[in-house]
This record gives C-alpha cells, structure tokens and sequence, in this order.
C-alpha cells in the first residue's frame, strides 16, 4: 500500500508527506526580530510559554543546550507562570497560532511581572498584542499545522536567546548549517522510494494497529516526545512516551504483568550522546523484558552531534508517523476535534 501513489494521493490530499519533505528549509530559515531594543539587563533564568509543537522546540533547545547555559530554561506547560519569574527572568511567549490560551494567559502575567517579554508567533492575539505594546517578537511563516514547523521554532528560540545574551548566536547559525544534510537524509523517506529502502515505510508497518510507546535516553528525551505527538496528531493514534533512567523506576515494572502479545509497538530511540549508564539500561531492559513485552524497534539516531540527531529524528518522526495515517486510512493533516475543543473553550 505504501507504494502505492494513487492510494498515497488520496489518503494524503493535503500533501502532509510534501511538508516533512521540504521541512529541511525550515533550518536555514533566516528569523528576524522586531521591536528589538531592549535594557542588556543581565538573565538568571529562561522561561518559554508553550503548548505542542512550540513547547517540543523549546525542549529540544533545553536538552541540547542544557550541559554549555549558565542559565536554566523552563519549559512552562501550562496557564501560570512559575512564582519566581521577575526582572531578571527572560519569559518567551511561543504560540504558532498566536491564540493558545495558556499562553495568552502566561504572556499577560509576565507583562505584569516586570521581566524582560518577548513572543514568537504566525499571527494571532499573541503577535497582535506584543506589535501594539512594542513587545520584541519573531514572525514565523504562517499556514502550516504547528507540529510541522518545529524546526522554525528551534530556530526562532535560538535567535531570541541570543538576541538576550543568554547563548552565542553561534548555536543558531548551527541549525542552518544541517539544512542540505536534512536534505539528502530525508530523500530515503520520499514516498517514491520502496517499503524496502525506506526507514520511514518500515516504522509505519511496524506500529500500525499497536499503541506506539516511545523510550529515550535524558538527552533525547524530547525526540521522544515529537514522536508522540506526531503518532497523536498526524497518525490519529494514542501513543506515550518516557525516558531512561526514570523509566527503570517504575514503568519497567508495569511490564511484568502484560502478555507479550498485547497490541503494543515499542521503539527505542538511541543516541551515542546518551550517558553511559543509560546506554547500558537500554540493553538491560531489553535483555530482562524479553518475553514480558513487544521486542523493541531500535532507532539508531543519525548525526555527528546532539543537534543533528535531534533535528534528523524529527523529520523522521513526521515521515513515519504520516505514512502511519496513510495505513490507517486516515488524512494526516487535520486535527478536527482538536479545533472543536477550541470552539467549546470559546464559547465559556
């Protein structure tokens, strides 16, 4: 089926699959902030506002810049912001829509806070607000699904860390630079190459008709979570994810009592970058776990850094996880009852 253009075609008449392909461009997308005058006043801590795929770019910066910061960044998930936001907290409001409530509610308390504000968005309230009150802000290429421009938001945190003094403009202008490699990477997943040249095809087979569970080391912890989410979003599929070492404390346990057939498709992601003990965790895991749970699907990340394997496993991510929708029988692009949640938030 996957081999298939017509059946292609028809199940992704939105062209979900072209997006993932060309989303090699996003790296070398050039950010430009506005209203960029602000006081150098110096920052103890990062805050970034947001929900889905803008909270996943800022995790993904968070991890990869976690070991090289002075400075600690916070990923906020929800409608409040931490207590100790204050002058020398720099809060970024990211919504790719510009109208995610929790954020909207967060950008209004840090406005009030007294910390340095800033917002990156396509449109929306968020943006709308942060022109009218001369608030530093990011413009990202609107009309496209948010768990489809991660990338842009990688870039989009990067540039405003930097434009704060937090982190060398340096990391930015490394995310461009794997552009042409995404590039050539991606080409193995075009659905004109065949199910058995084609990574993207044969994680698909393999998670069709199963609960997907995602596991990976602290470092790629996020990557972890872009596969969730894309499986929940692209796919229509409920699927978890975890990380090593916490996985070992209690999750692993939860395996002891499930029959080895239940519906269950598992996928180690492993990077290299991992701590040696958790590398060593993975094998163990598998090892005491044989006969207990589904064998695991091993992902070897690609790349020569942190970053690379990062940036390469969520185009894959969307690879995959689309040609799962396309099994499915499913259109990958539309999150219907995600925008009819939104409607009945509204009307409260």
């Amino acid at each position: 089926m996957l081999d298939d253009s017509k059946i292609i075609q028809q199940r992704d008449p939105q062209q979900a699959l072209k997006v993932a392909a060309n989303q090699w461009q996003q790296a070398a997308a050039e950010v430009e902030i506005y209203n960029a005058a602000h006081d150098h006043r110096k920052i103890n801590n990062v805050v970034v506002a947001g929900m889905g795929g803008s909270a996943l770019a800022a995790l993904l910066v968070k991890n990869w810049l976690e070991p090289v910061l002075g400075v600690s960044i916070e990923v906020c998930r929800t409608y409040e912001l931490p207590g100790y936001v204050g002058h020398n907290t720099l809060v970024i409001a990211s919504s790719y829509s510009g109208n995610t409530e929790e954020t909207l509610s967060c950008y209004q308390q840090a406005m009030s806070s007294g910390a340095p504000v800033a917002v990156i968005a396509s449109g929306g309230k968020l943006l709308e607000d942060a022109q009218a009150q001369d608030v530093c802000n990011a413009v990202l290429p609107s009309g496209m699904q948010p768990r489809m421009t991660t990338l842009y938001g990688v870039r989009a945190v990067l540039k405003m860390l930097s434009h704060f003094g937090v982190c060398s403009e340096d990391y930015y202008s490394q995310v461009a630079n794997y552009s042409d490699w995404l590039q050539a990477e991606s080409r193995q997943w075009l659905a004109s190459v065949p199910t058995e040249q084609n990574a993207a095809k044969q994680i698909a087979l393999s998670s069709v008709g199963k609960t997907a569970i995602f596991y990976a080391g602290h470092v790629m912890a996020p990557v972890a979570y872009k596969w969730k989410i894309s499986w929940n979003e692209n796919a229509k599929n409920v699927a978890f994810c975890n990380e090593l070492p916490e996985f070992n404390h209690n999750e692993f346990m939860g395996w002891a009592s499930h029959p080895v057939e239940k519906p269950f498709a598992v996928f180690d992601l492993v990077s290299q970058f991992e701590h040696e003990r958790i590398k060593k965790r993975f094998v163990a895991s598998e090892r005491l776990l044989s006969g207990k749970r589904p064998k695991a699907n091993v992902v070897s990340l690609q790349g020569d850094t942190v970053l690379a394997q990062m940036l390469w496993a969520s185009v894959l991510a969307d690879f995959a996880s689309i040609y799962t929708a396309i099994l499915n029988g499913i259109n990958p692009t539309p999150v219907e009852l995600i925008e009819k949640l939104k409607a009945v938030l509204a009307k409260d």
